[in-house]
């Protein structure tokens, strides 16, 4: 048999989505590692296995540009990762709507578009998985975090929705709710934050900013750690049609809150995180 061919978006050098092309061609496959900028990924030098290739998961042209550029190449697509994601942190109230709408385009309707054009390519094979990287923090909103946790959530369903809906083309999903893991998430969205000129949030700065760091803290997982559980994941011989797997720092604890009165948890995560 042929090893599977993977795409994985949102493979910025040092991420989770870099982690996961240098594991998935650890294990055999061959893999397309895509950004929307080629030269933000750094040269896979051990692995002759991986393609750099652009793709801008918010354009219809380049994602149809680079799902055919694969299958002229490969013949198939086996396994999709929908990686890509951004943060916009701070109130949500004073979000400006370029910035929610471009949270949202990344990270939820990104995982449409893509999907959209690889799901009649697994489905002509009546064989493929795609895999789509949500965060826990869509199943336990935190503050500080509202247009990430909303378009986190919004994944969630969105990964149910596909998981049965595609169960007719032996297409499977899982669905990935990731806690602290190593990224570079944090150091991108530090770069350029800053509050609304007439913000009402001023002193909760330090708040925010303990928020954006968090997932970067000491218990924070490996990526290289995280890969190698997801791709073990991802490359089983038989699937489910639906697997949520949640895994790196805190996942037990929003594990455990799920269970708890909504309420009383807000209250908790408010109190965390606002220490003003």
């Amino acid at each position: 048999m042929s090893p599977p061919v993977v795409l994985v978006t949102g493979c910025t050098t040092g991420g989770i989505g870099y982690a996961l092309c240098e594991e998935f061609a650890r294990q055999g496959c061959i893999v397309y590692a895509s950004s929307r900028r080629i030269d933000t990924i750094a040269e896979f030098t051990e692995h002759s296995r991986i393609e750099r290739i652009s793709l801008d998961v918010t354009d219809d042209e380049s994602v149809s540009a680079a799902i055919e550029r694969i299958i002229g190449a490969e013949g198939k697509l086996d396994i999709l990762v929908n990686n890509a994601g951004i943060s916009s942190p701070g109130p949500i109230l004073e979000q400006t709507m370029d910035a929610v709408k471009r949270v949202l385009d990344t990270n939820t309707i990104s995982i449409l578009r893509v999907s959209k054009a690889v799901m009649p390519h697994m489905a002509k094979l009546r064989s493929g998985l795609i895999v789509n990287i949500g965060s826990i923090v869509g199943d336990i909103t935190t503050p500080w975090s509202g247009v990430y946790s909303a378009s986190k959530a919004a994944l969630a369903s969105i990964s149910q929705v596909m998981a049965m809906e595609l169960q007719p083309f032996n297409i499977q999903v899982i669905h990935v709710a990731p806690g602290a893991v190593k990224s570079n998430i944090a150091a991108n969205v530090l770069e350029g934050f800053e509050l609304a000129e007439n913000t009402l949030y001023g002193a909760y700065i330090p708040d925010i900013l303990r928020r954006i760091k968090a997932s970067q803290a000491p218990n924070t997982m490996p990526n290289e750690q995280f890969a190698r559980q997801v791709v073990g994941k991802a490359l089983r011989r038989q699937h489910p049609f639906y697997t949520y797997l949640s895994l790196g720092g805190n996942s037990v604890l929003f594990a455990m809150l799920k269970w708890l009165p909504k309420t009383w948890v807000m209250r908790l995560v408010w109190n965390t995180y606002s220490k003003k």
